[in-house]
Formats: structure tokens, sequence, C-alpha cells
């Protein structure tokens, strides 16, 4: 079993909503993002949508030129997903199956349903050069369908064990290791994210630890009020060491 090192990309949609609440260009996006990739974070991830809530259009522009680490843009494979992500070519497109009025990502997808649909999207995405990752559940039975249709990762939708950790962190854990060593051994790269925190990412990784990378903003910047963000940064990079 491979263990490597697994990544920490910083979701910073929460800093864009704290912006676009009060207007003007406080807190600086491009700053914190800058700053999180100083203070440790391996990569950057942002999850534009179409009503621009919190990442707008513009603000993956000016990243793409400033990110040294890796830019991850999440979102549901529109034309205008599609669009972006061929300008812009960042280093990993992880496909959503989010409806456009959704408060956050909330499902996975079904690799067998979609089939069709998502083949045909990331073998053009990957055409540009693309890493594509696909947010899936953790279902043992079909996750191999994501090498079928030629996704270089799955990320791991992560809530269901985050809800469940404290009442049973082994039995929810389960089916995330199980799910995550068959892609491991189909040649797929294994990612997580949605509510991964301090309380629960150690163990997550200690059970995976082949783990590419984790995507993580909602718990993180949370957490950075009171421990302040080159802090908290280091404090979760910790849990993954």
């Amino acid at each position: 079993m491979s263990m490597g090192m697994t990544r920490l990309s910083v979701n910073i949609n929460k800093i864009a909503t704290l912006r676009n609440a009060r207007g003007g260009n406080v807190p600086d996006l491009l700053q914190v993002a800058k700053d999180c990739e100083q203070y440790g974070a391996q990569g950057i991830t942002v999850h534009p949508r179409p009503d621009e809530r919190h990442i707008r259009k513009m603000d993956v522009l000016d990243l793409a030129k400033q990110v040294q680490t890796e830019l991850n843009i999440e979102g549901y494979p529109s034309k205008e997903y599609l669009d972006l992500i061929e300008k812009v070519k960042p280093a990993q497109a992880t496909l959503v199956p989010d409806a456009p009025d959704v408060i956050t990502s909330n499902a996975g997808w079904d690799l067998i349903q979609h089939e069709d649909f998502l083949k045909e999207l990331i073998l053009q995405i990957k055409s540009w050069g693309v890493r594509v990752s696909v947010f899936v559940e953790p279902n043992p039975e079909t996750v191999s369908k994501a090498a079928d249709i030629h996704a270089d990762r799955i990320e791991l939708y992560t809530e269901g064990y985050a809800h469940a950790y404290l009442q049973d962190r082994d039995k929810a854990i389960d089916p995330y290791i199980k799910t995550a060593q068959i892609a491991h051994e189909a040649g797929l790269g294994v990612n997580a994210g949605h509510d991964l925190s301090l309380e629960n990412l150690r163990f997550l990784h200690q059970k995976i630890p082949f783990l590419k990378e984790v995507s993580i903003g909602h718990a993180l910047i949370c957490d950075a009020l009171y421990y302040g963000l080159e802090n908290c940064i280091q404090m979760y990079l910790a849990q993954l060491n």
C-alpha cells in the first residue's frame, strides 16, 4: 500500500462569502489564498456557482495567475464551468452533481446512471491537460466505474462519515475504507472532502493513509476565527502527519 503525502487544499469559498456580504474587497481573497500557501497549504480549492454568491468567475481567473501550488476548481460540468476549465486549465477539475440552488454539495455521482455523460466530459477535460476527480458516495460496488470513465481520481463525499463519527467512528469509516481500497486498486487516486475537521481528520487519514488530497473549507475557516489562519493551517497539516 503506497502511503505518500496527503495534500491539504484549502477551500476559500467562505472568504469570498464574507467579502461579498459587505461589498468591496475585504477580506482580500487573493491575499488570503497567497497567505494560505505561505502558511503551508498545498492547494487552493474554489467552487464557483452560477449565482456567484461566493466565488466569482473573475476570482477564478485572478487565482489562476497567482496560485503557486495546485488550483482545484469544483463544480457541476455546465457549459460555463467547462469554458472556465478550458480557459484556466487548473491542476484539477472536480466534477460535482450539484443543482444550481443547493447551499453546498450534498451528494455524489451515480456513476452507473451518468456513465456516458461523465465519460465524454472527462475525456474532453483531460485533453486540456487537466486532472479530473469525480465526487462520489462511499459505494464499493460502483466506485471502479470511475476508472472505466477515465477519471484520474475520486473524491469521497465525507459528510456521512463526519456526522456519524462521534457515535461510532469505526462503523462510520468502514464503507469509506472499502470504497477507497477498491479505487486505489483500480489505479485511481483518492481525495476526500466535506465536513472534515480537526475532530475527525486524523482518524480518516489513519484508516486511509494513501489519500492524495483533502479539501477543507468551512471547518478550517471557522477554526481560524479562534486559532488564527496560520496556526490553524498548521494544526490541520499536523492531523495528516
